[in-house]
């Protein structure tokens, strides 16, 4: 049956179609305007010939990713096998276009979700969208990292008794630093108190490939799972995949994601699916082998480095951390005296070193299929050098990421109020109708409907000092925030 799967899993119809294609040498009386390149040649030479040759748009022998009947069925039906879901749709929008249409499938109007804060702005979007009331669910926070854990089992509980109504939980399987909750048990207690169970899984492609990993969302028996397979699986930046359960409607899901998602789906984030999806069925168990025995050596090295704390599976604790995941090379920085986003900012300016982000008091290396151990031996080297040089006293710093929020109205009332636009340092005590985050991770810091704090605006204008990447509100430079009228 294994040896079936992987002969099955050798194909890539996207891929296959788009090759047969170029042979045919079509006269192109249709979009894309650039016709093949030649209407643009410095995009084609910047791009190269074989990259905008299949730059093309739909038609019968490539199908439609709207209503697909042929060779991106193909493709999706290969993926839900490979990921072991009822089924898969190839997603252009990014995981944000899927997290959204996860959410906009199973919650309407006033319909209760569960959910930890320390969510994604794509799924507070959706809840603007459709007008959702979201519970939250408070994570407990690791104060000496100052970061937010997973959800415990019995705030989960909790949550569920208080709110039977609600239609949905929603859980990310990891967090940005790698945390994991208890899915199964959440999954269990979703369902059992009849409802959906959600899982935001960008950062997790990997479970579904990798040996001794935390444990994917659709073998955990979740309803539906927003993956981003850019990420860690390879394929080209904002492709990404929705997988569902069985209990769900594959139809009804097609025609949510079909209200947002563009009906001119790119071949080129369409076969790289394809292909990357072929690639981590066939080689994806020896791949992230790889990428763990890397990290697991990245993790010692900078440990004996003294000052860093690289942490990993030791946070285990059964519930808040029911699991970590291998891979992610977080690092906290504050107790050398430097805000993980001055460590980020060091490493790029001096080192030309690019890593994923720095916060308050961490950094992320993200690794993945395409790191190599000499790479690892410059990051773990430039981080000595930054500790020598740059050590200082880390009283003063910021430690906190997390700040629970005060809730007073629904993200979508908030967002389509008639508001207010205030100084930042006179709206204490307003309520927020507008988003503020660090990009990335993209968790914001205030979200619709919440209410502005002496903390939380502490928090902003010291990630803003320290250089964080600050995005959301309307103002660019984030000196004033909209507020409820």
């Amino acid at each position: 049956m294994e040896k079936k799967l992987s002969m099955e899993q050798n194909r890539a119809p996207i891929y296959e179609a788009l090759q047969t294609f170029r042979q045919m040498r079509v006269v192109p009386f249709d979009v894309p305007g650039h016709k093949h390149g030649r209407g643009n040649p410095e995009l084609t030479a910047f791009l190269g010939e074989q990259c905008v040759g299949v730059d093309v748009n739909s038609m019968k022998p490539l199908d439609n990713l709207c209503h697909p009947v042929s060779v991106i069925r193909e493709a999706e039906e290969l993926t839900a096998k490979a990921f072991g879901a009822a089924h898969a749709f190839l997603m252009v929008g990014g995981t944000t276009s899927s997290v959204q249409s996860m959410v906009l499938s199973v919650c309407k109007r006033g319909d209760k979700i569960i959910l930890p804060r320390n969510v994604h702005r794509s799924v507070i979007n959706a809840l603007v969208l459709c007008g959702a009331i979201p519970v939250y669910v408070n994570p407990e926070v690791d104060r000496r990292l100052g970061i937010s854990l997973g959800m415990q089992r019995e705030q989960v509980a909790k949550a569920i008794a208080e709110n039977p109504d609600a239609v949905a939980v929603l859980v990310n399987n990891p967090t940005y630093y790698g945390i994991c909750s208890d899915l199964k048990a959440i999954v269990d207690m979703a369902h059992g108190a009849g409802m959906y169970c959600l899982a935001d899984e960008a950062h997790g492609t990997h479970f579904y490939f990798g040996e001794n990993m935390p444990l994917s969302a659709m073998k955990a028996g979740a309803d539906l799972a927003a993956v981003s397979m850019h990420k860690s699986g390879g394929s080209l930046t904002q492709s990404s995949l929705l997988l569902t359960g069985p209990n769900v409607n594959p139809g009804h899901v097609r025609q949510i994601i079909n209200l947002t998602q563009t009906t001119s789906g790119s071949y080129l984030l369409m076969s790289s699916l394809d292909i990357s999806r072929r690639n981590l069925a066939l080689r994806g168990k020896e791949v992230f082998a790889k990428v763990v025995s890397m990290a697991d050596y990245a993790r010692e090295e900078i440990n004996a480095i003294g000052g860093y704390y690289a942490f990993g599976r030791e946070l285990i604790n059964g519930n808040s951390i029911f699991d970590f995941d291998p891979t992610k090379l977080s690092v906290h920085t504050r107790d050398i005296g430097l805000a993980g986003i001055e460590v980020y900012d060091i490493l790029r300016d001096e080192y030309d070193i690019q890593i994923e982000f720095g916060d308050i008091g961490n950094i992320l290396a993200y690794l993945s299929i395409g790191d190599r151990p000499q790479e690892l031996e410059r990051l773990v080297s430039a981080l000595a050098e930054i500790h020598r040089r740059y050590q200082k006293d880390s009283s003063g710093l910021l430690s906190q990421e997390y700040i629970a929020p005060e809730v007073v109205t629904s993200p979508q009332e908030a967002f389509y109020a008639k508001k207010l636009s205030l100084p930042l340092e006179e709206s204490e005590g307003r309520v927020c109708s507008e988003f503020v985050m660090c990009y990335p991770p993209g968790i914001p810091i205030l979200a619709p409907g919440e209410r502005i704090t002496s903390d939380i605006l502490d928090y902003i204008q010291y990630a803003k000092v320290k250089g964080c990447s600050m995005t959301g509100p309307e103002d660019p430079e984030i000196l004033r925030i909209n507020v409820l009228a």
